[in-house]
Order: C-alpha cells, then sequence, then structure tokens
C-alpha cells in the first residue's frame, strides 16, 4: 500500500511544480502580444487640468510601452497602454480623435472607446492594455 501512496504522491508532486513553472514563466510577459513593461507614472491635475472633469483625459508619449492616456470616467480613472493591439509589434500609439470619446490607430484605423479600452471598430478585436490609477490629492499614478 505505501509503494502506490508514494507514487501518488511523486506524480501529485510534479504536477504541482509543472503548475508552478507554468505560473511563474508563462504569465505576465506580454497582454495580447504587448510587452510587460514597468509602469509607474505620475500625472499632476495641476499640470493636467483635463483631469479634473468627467470626461477629461491626458495623453503621454512616453511610459508603457507606446505611451499612456488616462481618462476620467467621472466615478474615476482608467488608463491604457496607447499600443494598439492591433499588430502590437509595430507600437502603433492610438491617438484620440476630434470627439475626445474615440481613440485612433493610425496605422490601422482600429478604433477604441476610451472610456472602456474596447474596439469599437476592426480591425481591433481585443481591447486596449489596462493599468491601475491611484489618486492621491492632486496626483494620479498610473502602475501596473
Amino acid at each position: 500500500m505505501k509503494p502506490k501512496q508514494s507514487k501518488k504522491r511523486s506524480f501529485l508532486q510534479g504536477v504541482g511544480l509543472s503548475l508552478i513553472v507554468i505560473i511563474i514563466f508563462g504569465c505576465g510577459k506580454d497582454y495580447y502580444g504587448i510587452p510587460e513593461v514597468v509602469v509607474n507614472q505620475t500625472f499632476s491635475t495641476t499640470q493636467y487640468h483635463e483631469l479634473e472633469v468627467a470626461g477629461g483625459y491626458a495623453v503621454s508619449e512616453t511610459g508603457g510601452v507606446a505611451g499612456i492616456i488616462v481618462y476620467n470616467t467621472g466615478s474615476g480613472y482608467v488608463a491604457y497602454d496607447r499600443c494598439s493591439t492591433v499588430n502590437p509589434e509595430k507600437k502603433c500609439a492610438v491617438n484620440v480623435d476630434e470627439t475626445g470619446i474615440i481613440l485612433v490607430d493610425p496605422c490601422s484605423d482600429a478604433k477604441y472607446d476610451i472610456r472602456s479600452g474596447m474596439p469599437s471598430k476592426a480591425p481591433a478585436e481585443r481591447p486596449l492594455k489596462p493599468y491601475q490609477v491611484r489618486r492621491d490629492g492632486n496626483l494620479i499614478r498610473v502602475i501596473n
């Protein structure tokens, strides 16, 4: 009876080790082809006044893979990497159109909703990469 339990224990230990390896090396490498990079960027509402009002946004050329967009939803903030999820290896940075609601990929003409990061026009099929947002006084921190 003991040899069976040892084999079972060895098998379960092997499975457990395999899962740990998959979790460590398989997760967090990229988001739909967008590389994982360290993000720790601060936006000041004294510099970006538009972030104080619902519907206001700020665009940064730096941070993330292709820059960062922060948007005031009226009940909080959302932030996304500007790197389009259409052909992310090109690192095309989405831009806010004249409506202030749509983000446009200049390389593919894909469109995303700034409020949710979700695609709104093909060829976009995947949402923009989101980041965490924390507000402390007049500072808005974007991190991952």
